[in-house]
């Protein structure tokens, strides 16, 4: 199968050979049609098997064949979770519609407002948006969604799920019912597909591989280790292995920077991505992690979102997920495009349970690997640590059990809602 057999046409054709790409992916070849075919699509996808030109190609070829007056009102809305993954969507945007009269203009927080509504004001075809800048410049009355066509949805699972769902219900009010809806996602759970069905109307499911698997190629270790002896483990590996790009996920924005500091104080270049860097800082340590002159990012699930780093050959989780999808996302940034790469897990005594969901979820063992020098603690709980509670309220569980249930019931939810709602306005908004 070729991408000119899909019936994409010949602009879209020759930008696409001179970016190299020569046979679709299986996303792209069972994705492309129906979406040409005006078909609402629900899509699912290993993470780095092209989802993003499964649909940015039918959506533009739609938008050039049915060309609008000379004012460009917004046709086409592609929603994201974050700042790096918009930027990443508009990019293939650019570069796919080359040779196309079709404008694209991406819009997100963390940077001034006024040269995105300069942008917006000459004309845009193909908007990719976070929701909060989103919301934000629609009240303010600098774009309009009147005349959206085409709605896509990218990491929908993650939109849905991280508590994004009342933004994307205001911007679907601002749309005409009458449109195409696209989502598009590596992982979909059981309840993310009841709320998409919600959105989609009469929608084309497409698979590329079965759902929530890991990518074949990446080899896949766990170290069981005490969780004091993490960081002195993680540099060991690291130094020892002399390896020259890694990406390493943590579970929180302060791991990440105490992670960071500890990296760069043993000699390694390391720098942290996450909801509360700057745009600046974000984009700074992107650029050092992909021209080499920083060999650790150290990032949130969050922010990790959308990273485009070709031929990626280590990622670590200093802290496992505790959503299992998200350790299929993780180590997606691995083995991409067919290469093979390698994902490391740092698995404490609290975390057992997390990971054997992971194996569950991903239908296999994990091998496990202990280090002499960084054994676990034989000793310590296997119950997970939940949100708000610290170690010492979890050693000291036995001594006021009833007290700390009770606490852990009333504020589950609560802090639940709460990380939800400091990512989503950290990443959105800023």
């Amino acid at each position: 199968m070729s991408f000119k057999s899909l019936g994409l046409s010949e602009p879209i054709l020759k930008a696409i050979s001179k970016k190299g790409y020569e046979t679709p992916s299986p996303i792209q070849a069972k994705a492309i049609p129906p979406v040409l075919e005006g078909k609402d699509v629900l899509a699912s996808a290993q993470t780095g098997t092209g989802k993003t030109a499964g649909f940015t190609l039918p959506l533009l070829h739609l938008l050039s064949e049915n060309p609008k007056e000379k004012y460009r009102p917004i046709r086409a809305l592609i929603l994201t979770p974050t700042r790096e993954l918009a930027a990443q969507v508009y990019a293939n945007v650019k570069e796919y519609s080359e040779f196309l009269n079709i404008r694209g203009a991406v819009i997100f927080g963390g940077v001034n407002q006024k040269p995105q509504a300069a942008t917006i004001r000459q004309g845009v075809d193909v908007l990719v948006a976070t929701p909060g800048r989103l919301i934000d410049l629609e009240s303010q009355g600098l774009l309009s969604l009147k005349r959206v066509e085409i709605f896509v949805l990218d990491e929908a699972d993650r939109m849905l799920d991280m508590g994004f769902l009342r933004d994307i219900e205001r911007v679907m009010k601002l749309m005409p019912s009458k449109r195409q809806n696209l989502m598009f996602s590596a992982t979909f759970s059981k309840d993310i597909k009841k709320l998409a069905y919600s959105i989609l109307n009469n929608p084309v499911q497409v698979e590329a591989t079965p759902e929530n698997t890991a990518v074949e190629v990446i080899d896949q270790k766990v170290y069981r280790v005490a969780k004091g002896k993490k960081t002195d483990l993680i540099i060991k590996l690291i130094s020892d292995g002399n390896w020259k790009q890694v990406l390493v996920f943590t579970r929180t924005k302060h791991g990440a920077n105490k992670l960071c500091k500890k990296m760069i104080s043993s000699g390694i270049t390391a720098a942290a991505i996450h909801g509360n860097k700057s745009q600046g800082a974000r984009t700074k340590a992107l650029a050092g992690f992909k021209n080499g002159s920083v060999r650790v990012l150290v990032a949130t699930d969050i922010a990790a979102r959308g990273l485009d780093i070709p031929l990626l050959p280590h990622v670590i989780n200093f802290e496992l997920p505790n959503i299992s999808e998200d350790y299929v996302h993780r180590i997606g940034r691995t083995g991409r495009a067919g290469a093979s790469g390698e994902a490391i897990s740092l698995v404490s005594a609290d975390e057992t349970t997390y990971l054997r969901d992971i194996e569950k979820l991903i239908n296999m063992k994990i091998d496990v690997t202990i280090v002499e020098g960084f054994e676990p603690d034989p000793n310590a709980s296997t119950e997970p640590i939940k949100p708000g509670q610290n170690r010492n309220q979890n050693r000291g569980r036995s001594n006021n059990r009833n007290s700390s249930s009770r606490n852990s019931g009333n504020n589950k939810s609560s802090n639940k809602s709460n990380s939800r709602n400091r990512s989503r306005n950290n990443d959105s908004r800023r």
